[in-house]
């Protein structure tokens, strides 16, 4: 009998621990909008990207350029020529997969770039979610901006204005979506 009662009262107070967890969503893509140091970030890391296109592209030009020069010449070269010559350009392509590989790769200059630029800010704005997390009693705060998808959100449970005012950067009446 005694098992009875004390599995009744688990569940119960199971199902009320259940029932009892709140949560709410914010849309991280607006926060940052708002966010002036974030514009900046973006707008150099842009700029670093063009540069290194910029590079890849002239390296892609001279790799074509002795691609054509190898075309034209080839009738002429002798066999020892000819193996030089796609050596080189074999090398020059190699050089431009690996400088591509070095900026844009996975953990590349372009990937550190910009964790260096919007780590801090991202950084911030994930301490002001959690600053409303704990003030709201919120046990879980989605991102209605990231991968999840949200078929319908209730306003009520969006905490972004709630970030915002945290942050300093917002008048809640002045979100438009």
């Amino acid at each position: 009998m005694k098992k009875i009662v004390v599995l009744c009262c688990l569940y119960f107070f199971g199902l009320n621990f259940v029932f009892a967890q709140k949560f709410g969503y914010i849309d991280s893509e607006y926060i940052l909008s708002k966010v002036p140091e974030y514009a900046k970030a973006q707008n150099e890391i842009e700029q670093f990207s063009a540069a290194w296109q910029k590079e890849i592209e002239e390296m892609q030009r001279k790799v074509d350029g002795l691609y054509s020069m190898y075309q034209a010449e080839q009738v002429l070269l002798t066999e020892e020529m000819r193996q030089e010559r796609q050596t080189e350009i074999k090398k020059k392509e190699t050089e431009l997969k690996d400088y591509q590989k070095k900026v844009f790769g996975f953990g590349g200059l372009y990937f550190l770039k910009k964790q260096e630029l919007i780590k801090p800010l991202q950084d911030k704005v994930f301490d002001a979610v959690s600053k409303v997390a704990k003030a709201n009693r919120l046990a879980i705060v989605f991102d209605k901006a990231a991968e999840l998808v949200m078929i319908y959100t209730d306003p009520r449970h969006d905490y972004t204005d709630f970030v915002l005012e945290e942050l300093g950067l917002g008048d809640p009446n002045d979100k438009v979506k």
